[in-house]
């Protein structure tokens, strides 16, 4: 195979965490050449099986050093950018990461003449409250300014096997007696299943969706807070009871955790902003086909795939009876 007709390049900023690694799979079995851009290629090794010899590289880049993005992009036909943080540590900051690091990654898409597909999420809004829908939102429109004919995709929360959502809560059920519903759990998610995000990237990779536009993706059911953790609860056949717990206190609950140095606070008192708005797909998305459903793409039920995985949190794995919960 010469130069020429080699399959296009596509470099995938973030390709080693919970949705780039799904990314990575999507356009490796399309046959492209997936070039990974990750901080620590030494640790991103298990993508290399998703393709054949040589197809999946890996790369060092670091949103802070714009030199590595730009390294990282070229000869490129297409950049996805997966890099996003769900609370701040360090130097890692929703600015730095969401808001500059999302920058430089258009700048170079620009730069290179390659197309962009940006996962940003659901509420991402320049004007929000919160520091995490802010800069998703700043970001959102940075890219729209550099590279017009970009596909930004805007996912509710994500379930599958290493989410950060249901396994968190089915892992705090295991040693917790309650499990706190903040803002009395009336908050709305649409949960919707990487692999369909994922397949999503893929195709706005291909060219089969129309670019320049902000597409919201998001399941076939509409869930409150305190529906996912019982379907959790259901799943894991544990029975904890569900507290609520008003915004204020959680917020402060948040503050004190994350004073406690290299510890993952339970939550955030940004991620307590973010659960006073609902996390659904809006009517102006479903109305216009700004959607998985838009796009062909049939959204997968969360029940379907949730026992898969959840079944590790049962009292006794798999070989956990249909009796009563623990």
């Amino acid at each position: 195979m010469t130069v020429s007709n080699l399959p296009p390049l596509v470099t995938v900023f973030g390709g080693s965490g919970f949705v780039g690694r799904h990314v990575v799979r999507a356009l490796a079995k399309r046959g492209y050449r997936v070039r990974v851009a990750v901080r620590r290629p030494d640790l991103a090794g298990f993508l290399l099986p998703a393709g054949y010899v040589g197809q999946i590289s890996l790369v060092q880049a670091n949103l802070r050093y714009r030199q590595s993005i730009f390294r990282a992009v070229e000869g490129s036909s297409h950049v996805v950018n997966c890099v996003g943080i769900m609370f701040e540590s360090g130097r890692n900051t929703f600015d730095a990461v969401q808001d500059f690091g999302a920058r430089s990654i258009a700048e170079a898409a620009s730069a290179a003449g390659a197309r962009l597909t940006h996962i940003s999420a659901i509420g991402a809004d320049p004007n929000s409250e919160s520091s995490y829908a802010r800069t998703k939102g700043r970001a959102e429109a940075t890219i729209f300014s550099l590279l017009p004919d970009a596909v930004i995709l805007r996912p509710s929360i994500m379930f599958g096997p290493e989410d950060s959502f249901f396994n968190k809560f089915a892992a705090m059920a295991r040693i917790f007696p309650a499990l706190p519903l903040v803002g009395g759990g009336k908050t709305k998610f649409q949960p919707v299943y990487v692999e369909d995000v994922a397949e999503a990237v893929a195709r706005s990779v291909d060219g089969t969706i129309a670019p320049g536009k902000v597409y919201e993706l998001g399941g076939p059911e509409v869930m409150t807070f305190r529906q996912c953790l019982e379907t959790m609860q259901r799943i894991t056949n544990r029975e904890r009871a569900l507290i609520s717990l008003p915004f204020g206190i959680a917020s402060l609950i948040g503050s004190l955790a994350s004073l406690v140095p290299f510890v993952q606070p339970p939550i955030t008192p940004d991620q307590v902003k973010l659960l006073k708005v609902d996390n659904i797909v809006s009517e102006a998305a479903a109305k216009e086909g700004r959607t998985l459903e838009g796009m062909g793409i049939r959204p997968t039920l969360a029940a379907s795939i949730l026992p898969s995985y959840l079944v590790q949190y049962r009292p006794h794995g798999q070989y956990t009876g249909s009796g009563r919960a623990a």
